[in-house]
């Protein structure tokens, strides 16, 4: 195979509201922390274990303005994108590294209600009984069917 692919795709929460920065041009930026996480059980200590991974998302232009708009801080989200990692020098002289991914497509996994009580665990829903429709009665002497 001679291409290459560059592709992320990951499920967690963010870790912070969308900060938003507007250029002169009418486009803009969005970025945000997402955390996921990996759960697994210590051979050693039989302890289960959290690890929390950190991802620096970066969103463009009308994406960034519907994340703002809907997303807000612990909400579960879809992010697929690239990765990007840029370089800079800071204040100090010191070249510097940041890996990103650019997102170029989202997915809402929080629904409104869960993002607004947070607080409350998922509760079953009862379910409604359901109404079946009755059968109407036949006459066996005209049924041609032989089962």
């Amino acid at each position: 195979m001679s291409g290459t692919l560059n592709k992320v795709m990951l499920i967690g929460h963010l870790g912070d509201e969308i900060k938003m920065h507007y250029f002169e041009g009418g486009g803009c930026i969005g970025r945000f922390p997402l955390a996921t996480n990996e759960t697994y059980t210590s051979k050693q200590t039989n302890e289960r274990i959290t690890n929390t991974e950190w991802h620096n998302i970066v969103v463009r232009n009308k994406a960034a303005e519907i994340c703002e708009k809907y997303l807000s801080k612990g909400d579960k989200v879809y992010i697929e994108g690239r990765l990007k990692t840029r370089k800079w020098t800071d204040d100090k002289g010191n070249e510097r590294y940041s890996t990103e991914i650019n997102c170029n497509d989202f997915t809402f996994l929080s629904t409104k209600k869960e993002s607004g009580n947070n607080n409350i665990q998922n509760q079953p829903v009862k379910e409604q009984p359901v109404a079946r429709p009755q059968a109407k009665p036949t006459d066996e002497a005209d049924d041609d069917l032989p089962f």
